[in-house]
């Protein structure tokens, strides 16, 4: 354990051809040794690939839209119930075009669905690789800690963000094939150009996904915190699921406008006959703002903390 330990703490300061040691001393390095071609990209994202858990995710988002379609046709379109209070949403007009079938897509699965992969990705990361006792050897490889992190990091919100298009170009694939291509109908009337309906569903995923981050950033710091990976990801899900119910707390007042929940419904706005950025915006700052504290504290925590597993 002493000699996976020395290398550890020489491999988390590591760059050029010397490792630093906590105690101050520089040892020397294998030639040809770079911190910055240890663990690459391209092999830690075929890792994560190659696990279960991802193709089962990417089944399930896939598999949604087709699930959706087949309610409707059993339940007789959305459009037959309006729940007698004359009111129009985007469920009701989800057959309109493959357009408004992409959209309710994204309304019924972004308070949570789409919350879920984010959680899972991030926050299994760093955990799974303590839990299955192989952390301390990537870094005795030595893979510098810093290193290390940013590569799962980088390769975690990078599936998370293809999750989160996936689910929508599935959707507007198989609702242009049910439904039609056609403009997108607004439930508070009118409709947008077909021509222009593209962009604007890429700016509501766009929004999602960064206002997404802050639960990226805390299923990350909780996998860097725990051994267990189930435990990182239900927690990312849970105290997300605790912002949402205080969003719902109306005594809060604007209180709840500093809560990543009280905007994850702001996408909406891109939707709109004349484009309104000022919720996403706010929306956005919140989330990005709660998202960089996190993965500081991660990386901080991380590179401080005694691997032992």
């Amino acid at each position: 354990m002493s000699a996976v330990t020395d290398l550890e703490n020489g491999g988390s300061g590591g760059s050029g051809g010397s490792l630093g040691a906590r105690g101050g001393g520089v040892r020397e390095v294998a030639p040809g040794y770079r911190a910055s071609r240890t663990l690459p990209l391209r092999v830690e994202a075929l890792r994560q690939w190659r696990r279960r858990r991802t193709l089962v995710m990417g089944g399930i988002l896939a598999a949604l839209p087709f699930i959706l379609m087949i309610a409707f046709a059993v339940g007789g379109g959305p459009g037959s119930r309006d729940g007698g209070n004359g009111r129009i949403t985007l469920i009701d007009t989800a057959t309109a075009s493959g357009a408004n079938f992409a959209a309710t897509c994204l309304f019924v699965s972004a308070g949570f669905l789409l919350v879920v992969p984010v959680a899972l990705f991030c926050g299994d990361t760093v955990a799974s690789e303590a839990n299955w006792s192989s952390l301390r050897y990537l870094l005795a490889s030595p893979v510098p800690r810093a290193r290390l992190l940013w590569s799962k990091l980088v390769v975690a919100l990078g599936f998370s963000l293809a999750a989160m298009v996936l689910l929508p170009l599935v959707a507007l694939a198989a609702g242009t094939a049910a439904y039609g291509w056609g403009p997108l109908k607004l439930p508070a009337g009118g409709s947008l150009a077909a021509g222009d309906t593209v962009g604007r569903l890429a700016i509501a995923v766009a929004f999602i996904f960064v206002s997404q981050l802050v639960t990226a950033g805390l299923a990350f710091w909780l996998s860097t915190r725990t051994d267990a990976p189930l435990g990182a990801v239900g927690g990312a899900v849970g105290l997300t699921i605790v912002g949402n119910v205080l969003d719902a707390v109306t005594a809060l007042g604007s209180y709840r406008e500093f809560l990543p929940a009280h905007w994850q419904f702001a996408w909406a706005d891109a939707l709109q006959p004349q484009l309104e950025w000022g919720g996403m915006v706010k929306g956005a700052a919140v989330s990005v703002s709660y998202a960089i504290v996190l993965f500081a504290l991660a990386f901080r925590g991380f590179a401080r903390k005694d691997i032992t597993s």
